[in-house]
Parts: C-alpha cells; sequence; structure tokens
C-alpha cells in the first residue's frame, strides 16, 4: 500500500493506494497548523489499517508554489559578485540588489580581490534597512567558492543572526542569471519549506509510521525525505508536478491533453504528450525568470476558487491573492467559488451567503447576483484559457513537441483538456469550449494532487564533480570524497563511476535499477590549462534513477 499526501494552500489532500486501486481518500482545509492538517488527513486515509503494510508515502505541496504566484515569499537581499561585463543596471531580479567588487574568472581564478570594507559597509547599510536574510551569488562561484564564502564570514562575525545563502551551495552550474534566480527563491522560501518539512516529521513520528518517506520534486522525481532538507529548491513546483503525475495515472494510457489543475490559490497548468509529461528544457521559470530547477513544463496562474474579487467602479477585478475562503464558506470576500454555487456549480459552502457576495458584488453595476456570478465565471475562463494559450507558445518550443509534432505527421494541437482539482468542475467544460478542445474530468479528480504524488515512481540521484588535476572526485549528496587512482580518468568514467555509486545509494533504500534506465540530467566538461598545456579537468555530471509513475490507477470494474 502506499499513500500519497498533498499539502495546498486551501486544502490539504490524501488517497491509499492498494494494489493500484483507491482505497481511500480526504480532503481537510490547511490550517496554519500544518502538523494538525497532515495528521487529520491522514488519519483519514489510514483507518484501520495496519501502517506496518505501508510500503511509502510521498508527500507534495504546492504552498511553495502559491507563494511565489502570490509573491508573498520573504524580502531577501541580493549581495552579487559578477564581476566585469553587464552594466551594473542590468542586475534587475526584483529585490534589493548590492554589486560587490571583487571576481573570479572562468578558470576558477581570483582576477578582483574582495573589498572588505566595501562588503563590510555594505551590511551596514543592509542592517539599518532591517534586511536579516541575504544570499551571495559569485558569477563563476562553482569554480571556485572563495569569495561567496569570504562575505559569508564576514556576515556570521558581524552580524550571527542573518540568514545566508550561497549561490555555490544552491546552484551547482554555470549561468550566473539562472543560479541567482534560484539561489534568491530558495532563500526567500526557505522557512515555510521548512514548517512543511518538519510537520511531515511530526506527522509520522506521532503516529509512529516508518515506511518509506519521499518528497515529489519538480521534475516529477522523488528524493527521500532525510535529504529534503538539503534542496528545498528541487520542490519550488511539487504541487503542478503531483497534479500533472495524477492526470497521468488517471487518463487512458498514451493520450494527449491539456493538464488544467484548478485549487483555492492557483491554476496549474501542464502538458502530457503520447502518455509522459512535457519536461522543460530551459528549468522552471519564474516570474520570466528561469532558474537551474529541472522541471516539468508547468506554470502557476494566481487564480483559483478563492480568489479574492474585487469591484473596482468600472468592472470587477480578480485578484491575484487569496485572502481566505470563500465568502460561502465563511471567508472575508467574494470569490469564484461563490459564483460558481450561486450558479448550481457546485455544492460547496451556503448558498444564501454566495447569492449575498454576488449580490453586493454586482450592486454598483447595476448585476442581478446570477449575472454577476456568470460575468465571474467568464472572467475565470477567459483568463485560463488565455494562459493556456501562452504556454503553447512555450510548450511547442521543446524538443520533445517537436518531435511529438513529427510523430503525428503534422502540426497539431492536442484536443482533449483534462480538469482536475476541486474547481474543475464548474469550469473545465466552458475552458475546453474556449479552447476548441473536449473537456475531461477523471475520476478522482478533486485529489488528483495526492493521487500524484501516490503514483511517483521513487527516484534517486547522485551528483559527481571529479577534478582530475587534483586528483579526487566528491559525491555531493553523500558528503564523500574519494580519491581518483585513474590517471586517464575522463568523461566517460566519471559517468560510469556516478551510475555505479548511483545504483549503490538507490540499493540501500531497496530500488533496483539498471544501467542502461539511468538519466543523465547534468554534463558540464571543463579543462584547466597551465601554460598553454590541459592539466586536468573538472567533470560535472549528475544522474537519476528514472521517473515516471509506478502504473495507472484503476477503477473498480478493471
Amino acid at each position: 500500500m502506499n499513500v500519497g499526501v498533498d499539502v495546498g494552500g486551501t486544502f490539504t489532500d490524501a488517497v491509499l493506494l492498494e494494489n493500484n486501486k483507491v482505497r481511500t481518500t480526504a480532503k481537510v482545509p490547511t490550517k496554519k497548523d500544518l502538523l494538525e492538517s497532515v495528521l487529520e488527513a491522514i488519519d483519514i486515509v489510514l483507518e484501520g489499517v495496519n501502517t506496518k503494510d505501508l510500503k511509502r508515502i510521498v508527500f507534495s505541496t504546492t504552498m511553495i508554489t502559491n507563494l511565489i504566484a502570490e509573491r508573498k515569499y520573504e524580502n531577501v537581499a541580493l549581495l552579487l559578485i559578477p564581476g566585469p561585463g553587464l552594466a551594473h543596471e542590468s542586475y534587475n531580479f526584483g529585490t534589493t540588489v548590492h554589486i560587490l567588487s571583487g571576481a573570479i574568472d572562468y578558470r576558477g581564478r581570483e582576477i578582483i580581490p574582495l573589498d572588505d570594507r566595501e562588503v563590510e559597509s555594505t551590511l551596514a547599510d543592509l542592517s539599518r534597512l532591517g534586511c536579516r536574510r541575504v544570499c551571495v551569488v559569485g558569477k563563476f562561484s562553482p569554480r571556485n567558492t572563495t569569495h561567496e564564502k569570504r562575505v559569508a564570514d564576514i556576515i556570521k562575525k558581524k552580524y550571527p543572526a542573518w540568514k545566508i545563502d550561497l549561490g555555490s551551495m544552491i546552484g551547482g552550474q554555470l549561468n550566473f542569471p539562472r543560479r541567482v534566480t534560484t539561489t534568491y527563491l530558495t532563500s526567500a522560501t526557505r522557512e515555510p519549506y521548512h514548517q512543511f518539512i518538519n510537520s511531515v516529521r511530526q506527522a509520522l513520528a506521532i503516529r509512529e509510521i516508518d515506511a518509506d518517506v519521499f518528497i515529489l520534486k519538480a521534475d516529477g522525481g522523488t528524493m527521500p525525505l532525510a535529504n529534503a532538507e538539503e534542496l528545498p529548491v528541487e520542490t519550488i513546483f511539487s504541487g503542478p508536478a503531483a497534479s500533472t503525475l495524477g492526470v497521468q495515472a488517471l487518463i487512458p494510457p498514451g493520450e494527449t491533453a491539456v493538464v488544467v489543475d484548478i485549487g483555492g490559490t492557483t491554476t496549474d497548468l501542464a502538458l502530457i504528450l503520447s502518455g509522459q509529461p512535457l519536461l522543460s528544457s530551459k528549468g522552471a521559470r519564474v516570474e520570466n525568470q528561469l532558474t537551474q530547477v529541472r522541471t516539468l513544463a508547468v506554470k502557476s496562474v494566481p487564480v483559483g476558487g478563492d480568489s479574492a474579487l474585487q469591484q473596482d467602479g468600472k468592472g470587477l477585478i480578480i485578484g491575484t491573492g487569496r485572502l481566505g475562503p470563500a465568502y460561502c464558506m465563511g471567508g472575508p470576500a467574494p470569490t469564484p467559488t461563490d459564483a460558481l454555487r450561486v450558479l448550481g456549480l457546485t455544492e460547496l459552502g451556503d448558498p444564501l451567503k454566495a447569492e449575498e457576495a454576488m449580490t453586493d458584488l454586482g450592486e454598483a453595476l447595476n448585476l442581478s447576483a446570477r449575472d454577476t456570478a456568470g460575468k465571474v465565471i467568464e472572467m475565470v475562463v477567459e483568463r485560463i484559457s488565455s494562459e493556456v494559450n501562452n504556454m503553447f507558445l512555450d510548450w511547442e518550443q521543446e524538443p520533445a513537441y517537436l518531435v511529438w509534432e513529427v510523430l503525428q505527421k503534422k502540426k497539431v494541437r492536442p484536443s482533449l483538456v483534462a480538469g482536475v482539482g476541486g474547481g474543475a468542475s464548474g469550469f473545465i467544460s466552458q475552458i475546453a469550449a474556449k479552447l476548441g478542445c473536449d473537456p475531461f474530468i477523471p475520476p478522482y479528480a478533486p485529489v488528483a494532487n495526492a493521487i500524484g504524488a501516490a503514483v511517483a515512481r521513487p527516484t534517486m540521484q547522485v551528483s559527481l564533480r571529479a577534478d582530475t588535476e587534483q586528483g579526487y572526485f566528491i559525491i555531493r549528496e553523500e558528503g564523500f570524497q574519494g580519491k581518483l587512482k585513474d590517471r586517464h580518468f575522463n568523461e566517460n568514467k566519471a559517468l560510469v563511476l556516478a551510475k555505479e555509486k548511483l545504483m549503490q545509494r538507490a540499493a540501500k533504500y531497496g530500488l533496483v535499477v539498471e544501467p542502461e534506465e539511468i538519466e543523465t540530467t547534468h554534463r558540464e566538461v571543463f579543462n584547466m590549462i597551465r601554460d598553454w598545456t590541459t592539466t586536468g579537468r573538472l567533470i560535472d555530471i549528475t544522474v537519476q534513477t528514472p521517473r515516471g509513475i509506478i502504473g495507472r490507477v484503476l477503477k473498480g470494474d478493471e
């Protein structure tokens, strides 16, 4: 038996799967005390179950996605060490940015030293502004971390209470802007992510559950709970990945469909081509900034069933934030859920409260409750449909999509829109019609995210860095460093070694994987030149056991 739990901004969902069939589901409101929500959901699906029979539990969360979509994450200052190149005005990341002198070149050599007094002056300015969390990112820090670590040492000495994240520790690949964005988002969402992880650990300890526990990553893979806090950035789009895998498990095999997951806070969009989720070739995009997070080709739109609605004198506005539950469910403001209730498209909440919300919202526009509700639905449908069309411009540039079109022998778009999430039943038919597609709401659609977590195939990864000049290699996930005994160690041998280490690591968790199944998710080789002669190589390779689902979720008669 497997359990999947999805902690969302509005609801916490859970499912118990046995022999690929849904045995029990749960949907409970997500409270401020996440532990309470997780325990309540787990207790419902595990009632009467011997926890020793559980094989594994996989958790996902849309909370981090929601924070980013609503821009409710913590303020973080960026201390950048870009060296010579672009004008400093080019480094605009939507937060406080301070440029520090100093530079490391692409070979890892210091070409401009840090100015300690400049660093201390900058920190004093940040302290006066009340800053307590900073990211330090150097352009070529993966080649040489000296400058980042020096700045961190000064911060720890002068302001020991500050929280610090280093770009070289968060994103090990080159590409300065992506590494900056990845580090920034990791730092900004670290506290709520730790709260999520701690709630998971406490819930498992309280219920004495000792099954294997994994956290779903943005690319549809998983990582053990024990390693989750080391790589929080990998779960930025955990929630959208869960809904995508859930649809993959619920639709007919080999089907092609646009995934529209309408939750309370956001609507997540994804694409499944011939039964396989589309993977982004460029990494996760957040507010038009690319990151180094490997992810499915998903997008979160800040519109959901609980989005706050406003009247601005000329029309209606859908807010980008959630103030609480729908008005008909005791919330403070009218929402699309209230509109659905007035039109009889949902059974949630008090119908009289919903009508009151729509009446008050439409009063200044001389609209009845039903007319106001109809207008709200039209606005939501238009917004989501427009975002889907915009996403197609990105999806159609993905290599996997181009290959799929070649196999279809014509230029074609998917004709099926699969709707999941709490708001799917009220919106998906109209969204599909707007897109010229057929609507499809699979069974268990309201808890598709939890199903996606439950069916996610457990994965592991190993990141290997080898320095042939110094004669050593490092396995980042295990903090292991070993000597290279082979004088002719090269990229191919590094790949073989990484796969061997991955298979050993997977075996500890009972995962059996063949070498040919292993994915290579990152590969980079950098030649070390001394006196015009190649003296060694830096080799970075990341490998992962195959992603996917353990199987389709079967209905009772299958």
